[in-house]
């Protein structure tokens, strides 16, 4: 009886750690599943500005026909994809292409809304700054 006993414990003691260790790999994995969908989702952002901006300068009456585009392309692409998709985003989305017209300066720690947050600031300087420090310093989207 007391042999089990002591044999219980060592699995008890073995099978913590495995636990252990199975539980950060698991939130490992998990972080990087989010952090790969980030940056993903802030490309893409980048590209549908890129091709809304291009899209707009190639037409005549750009101004006048712009006005006209992003309400259709909200109505289109939210029908078909859900949210995330409506007039004001895809607005950000093109203010984002033309703000940071340089995809590979683009900063991989930061996500989509840390770059509608930096959208924000109008002074191009400040908004270097604040997207370099947030990447660096690691900074949330979350206000307290």
């Amino acid at each position: 009886m007391i042999d089990r006993i002591v044999k219980n414990d060592v699995n008890t003691k073995s099978i913590s750690g495995l636990l252990d260790s199975l539980r950060q790999l698991i939130i490992t994995g998990r972080q990087k599943a989010l952090r790969a969908v980030d940056i993903v989702q802030v490309q893409t952002c980048w590209e549908m500005g890129r091709h809304i901006v291009e899209f707009e300068q190639g037409g005549a009456g750009r101004a006048e026909y712009g006005t006209r585009l992003l309400p259709r392309l909200a109505k289109e692409l939210s029908a078909e994809f859900g949210a995330g998709f409506d007039t004001t985003n895809i607005r950000k989305m093109r203010q984002f292409y033309q703000l940071f017209p340089i995809r590979d300066a683009l900063r991989l720690e930061l996500s989509w809304t840390h770059y509608r947050l930096l959208l924000r600031v109008e002074n191009e300087r400040a908004r270097d700054w604040y997207a370099n420090e947030a990447a660096t310093q690691n900074w949330s989207t979350v206000w307290h």
